[in-house]
């Protein structure tokens, strides 16, 4: 009966350090809310060329696991992209999910109207390549749309 009991508890246990590293992979709304902040205010301390160095960077610091920067110009324009630099340079706004939501669009008219707030969409997620839901962190600062998404 022991034995049982035994094996029962190191069966629990393993389920409980599994899950709790699962998510240790993934980043929170609250850490890609932080990100989001901390990307505006290093673009006004560090001035526009340095920032967007940075985000572009896929080692740099703003990019963890799978959050990522990316930043627009108000005609959709990307400037930056943590996580795909061929994105760089071209007008987000053509970008559907899989399910055809036109996201980007989203995300630029509630930037424009609200200044901030969550978009959802499914989208590749740049460390396990599988399409997954995923919510996108936005705020406006100037003309620039500042975002970043969690996967869930």
């Amino acid at each position: 009966m022991r034995s049982i009991f035994k094996i029962f508890s190191l069966f629990f246990f393993s389920l409980i350090l599994s899950t709790a590293a699962t998510a240790a992979e993934h980043g929170t709304a609250q850490e890609a809310e932080a990100m989001v902040k901390k990307a505006i205010a290093y673009m006004k301390t560090n001035g526009q060329e340095k920032a967007l160095t940075e985000f572009n960077n896929p080692k740099g610091s703003f990019v963890d696991r799978d959050l990522y920067v990316w930043v627009a110009e108000n005609n959709g324009k990307a400037i930056a992209h943590g996580a795909n630099q061929r994105l760089v340079g071209k007008d987000l706004r053509t970008l559907r999910d899989v399910d055809n939501k036109a996201f980007i669009e989203e995300i630029m008219t509630m930037a424009n109207s609200k200044g901030k707030g969550w978009v959802d969409y499914k989208w590749p997620n740049p460390v396990t390549k599988a399409i997954e839901a995923k919510s996108t962190y936005f705020e406006k600062s100037g003309d620039l749309i500042f975002a970043c998404g969690i996967y869930k």
